[in-house]
């Protein structure tokens, strides 16, 4: 005779009740189809503008070199780094902030996709008469070019005669601090110091 008792279960296995979670199974099913049903009535993806380039200047060299005093209460806006209003985000250097404007996050968030709209013929010929009319070359000449070497030669040589003149006049400044003041060349000679220049005469 054994020693356990009847209706005593002493296998130790796991048992689990197949219904339970067949019906688990299928009730996850109807969600995952209703939901898909759902996303279908969502309508039509959104069309986003083609990508263009800006019609603003980027400022990077505003707050170049000035110090800031932040504190952690500050809205975002007013924190250390570059803020990008239409994201609602701090970006903390001019290269990274460089990166997120160009970036894909960005450019949805101001409604354009990445990708460039193809231009036609008819836009390219526009675009390199444009490009003609605004460099005009009777504008410039061989002579314009030596004029305007000749010119920075002429400033360049103002810049070193300045130079020297400055140079001299803190020599003589200092030449004059050097030299004993006002000393009756009587009492010099008696002391023994008659003068402090070269005795040969330019």
């Amino acid at each position: 005779m054994s020693g356990n008792p009847a209706g005593v279960d002493n296998t130790f296995r796991r048992k689990f009740d197949k219904e339970e979670y067949l019906e688990r199974a299928r009730q996850r099913e109807r969600d995952e189809k209703d939901e898909a049903r759902r996303g279908k009535d969502r309508g039509p993806p959104v069309q986003r503008q083609p990508l263009k380039h800006r019609d603003y200047e980027v400022d990077l060299e505003s707050r170049l070199g000035k110090t800031q005093v932040v504190t952690p209460i500050a809205p975002l806006s007013q924190q250390a780094g570059y803020y990008c209003s239409v994201c609602e985000c701090v970006v903390k250097d001019s290269a990274n902030y460089l990166d997120h404007i160009n970036g894909k996050k960005h450019q949805r968030a101001l409604g354009m996709s990445m990708r460039v709209e193809r231009a036609s013929l008819e836009q390219v010929q526009k675009r390199f008469e444009a490009l003609k009319k605004r460099k005009d070359p009777a504008s410039f000449s061989e002579q314009d070019l030596d004029e305007r070497i000749w010119k920075q030669q002429q400033e360049e040589e103002e810049k070193k005669r300045q130079r020297r003149e400055k140079k001299k006049e803190k020599k003589k400044e200092q030449a004059g601090q050097n030299e004993p003041e006002d000393i009756d060349p009587g009492v010099a000679a008696m002391m023994g110091f008659g003068g402090f220049g070269t005795s040969s005469k330019k």
